[in-house]
């Protein structure tokens, strides 16, 4: 397996292996991979000739430097999960340096509003850093394919937005989200939760379901307070927000529409470790 830890020399290998017949599969991840992630990256091998895959805890996101600091960082344990699907991937490890050259800050990005909801609205500057540091992976890999799972839903619809703003020739994939045999989302978060945690964090799934039963004959209004008193049953979770939104504009359902598509986004603390998960309603 190739392993690249400097763009400059990921990008002559490239140039070496491109042709008109190659197609370019890309799956940017911040690493502690888990089958979430592998999933993204069989759907790259699947339908590419060349698939990498990025591993870079991306600082300009974070607006919580404790956060950064605890991000797992497991790059021998990542590779050996790669390896798995394949010696063909091609990995792109870099520092920070590497990526930023000295100059480790966000660009600002304009998303036509969908920056400020949910995840923008309480990680101030979260979207500018996601925007920067895809932008920069995408002009160093020059993909034809990159692949986002769906549980990350609101940095997804960005990522196409920034795409088509800046008319990048890559082609973005949403791919479903993978979740834990009890139905927790997997995440990277998930590997710093404790045992008992992890079990009660399937909570958080089940009343996703429960909002989207709900949803068929209630009001956008009455599902909401219907989720926010069920996590206030629970002591060991703090609800930071459930909203239901637009799957394309993602601005909050005041009335329902019939020719819309909603979407159920939820942020929950559970010992002091923030997850988020979302559902489709209908």
């Amino acid at each position: 397996m190739l392993i690249f830890n400097k763009k400059s020399d990921l990008t002559a290998h490239l140039e070496t292996v491109r042709s008109q017949k190659t197609k370019i599969g890309f799956v940017p991840t911040m690493g502690a991979l888990h089958q979430g992630h592998l999933s993204l990256m069989e759907e790259s091998l699947k339908n590419n000739t060349i698939t990498v895959v990025s591993i870079f805890v991306n600082p300009t996101q974070f607006n919580n430097a404790e956060d950064l600091a605890k991000y797992p960082r497991t790059l021998e344990r990542d590779v050996e999960k790669i390896k798995t699907l394949s010696d063909g991937i091609l990995v792109y490890a870099p520092s920070v340096e590497d990526i930023y050259e000295g100059k480790t800050k966000s660009a600002h990005f304009d998303y036509d509003g969908l920056e400020l909801q949910m995840e923008g609205a309480h990680r101030p500057g979260h979207f500018d850093g996601v925007g920067t540091i895809v932008k920069k992976l995408f002009e160093i890999v020059t993909p034809d394919n990159a692949y986002f799972g769906e549980k990350d839903f609101q940095q997804l619809q960005i990522v196409k937005k920034m795409t088509e703003k800046h008319q990048l020739p890559v082609t973005i994939h949403g791919c479903p989200i993978h979740r834990e045999p009890n139905g927790l989302a997997m995440s990277s978060r998930n590997e710093r939760l404790s045992e008992d945690a992890r079990n009660e964090a399937v909570l958080i799934y089940k009343i996703l379901e429960a909002a989207k039963t709900k949803f068929e004959r209630q009001s956008a209004k009455e599902v909401i307070d219907f989720v926010s008193n069920e996590f206030k049953k629970h002591p060991n979770f703090q609800l930071e927000y459930f909203e239901i939104a637009d799957e394309a504009t993602l601005l909050p359902c005041k009335r329902k529409s019939k020719t819309k598509k909603y979407r159920g986004f939820v942020a929950v603390f559970i010992n002091n470790i923030r997850l988020i998960d979302n559902i489709s309603l209908n």
